[in-house]
């Protein structure tokens, strides 16, 4: 149906948690598929035509090529048909979920996984920003859990998230108690955010830890290069 809108909700008097709404020109789109497709068989019937009647080898691969350069295309065309037959908008409303369930415990459970391998390249305290504004979710915090999986395994990793630990006991009640929409604490501190006593006490406290961490980086490096200079 053109135009229209689904809504997804508990019940009838409750406000939606999402709406899909088909957009406009969609039935015209199986029209231009088939009207493409059908200028893709003609296609086909003009380079097999072409390939049968060919005379010499080097005019049979060459056809042939064609051929076979249609063939992908148009398979590579194909696939992406079903994404346009009904394309539709979707929007999401994340704040009538409290008003939908009545408590906490009738909320999804949420498991976030968080990957890194490298410190080099990701920096361990940059994980654990990215961890810090997963747990600051305004959603109960029993039931969400975080996974941190280090493909590398290195010590620094290990490290920098036991120091972030200390902290996040003091960052997310601060988050949750000041209703802070930037949740990662680096970015939070570069903005011009409304300092205070316990801002500043908490800001003393995060780059106490940066400055932990960047040390035992240079000293976990300095050994990661002894070493290398020994093999």
């Amino acid at each position: 149906m053109k135009g229209s809108t689904e809504n997804s909700t508990t019940g009838h008097a409750h406000p939606p948690l999402r709406t899909v709404k088909v957009l406009r020109r969609t039935p015209l789109n199986p029209v231009f598929a088939a009207v493409y497709f059908a200028g893709i068989l003609v296609l086909f019937y003009h380079h097999t035509r072409l390939f049968l009647s060919s005379t010499t080898i080097s005019s049979s691969l060459i056809r042939f090529s064609f051929l076979a350069a249609d063939i992908v295309l148009a398979f590579m065309w194909s696939i992406v048909q079903s994404f346009r037959m009904r394309p539709v908008h979707r929007r999401e409303f994340p704040g009538n979920l409290k008003r939908v369930l009545e408590n906490s415990c009738e909320f999804p459970g949420l498991d976030v996984f968080i990957c890194t391998t490298d410190p080099y390249k990701e920096p361990p305290l940059g994980v654990a920003n990215t961890a810090f504004s997963v747990m600051a979710y305004e959603y109960p915090p029993e039931k969400i859990s975080v996974y941190v999986s280090d493909d590398g395994g290195l010590e620094l990793t290990l490290f920098a998230f036991m120091e972030a630990a200390k902290f996040a006991g003091y960052w997310l009640p601060f988050c949750r108690k000041k209703k802070i929409e930037e949740r990662s604490p680096e970015a939070y501190f570069r903005s011009n955010c409304a300092y205070c006593s316990e801002t500043e006490d908490i800001k003393v406290f995060f780059l106490g830890v940066l400055n932990v961490t960047v040390r035992y980086f240079s000293h976990f490096d300095n050994l990661l290069h002894r070493y290398e200079a020994k093999i």
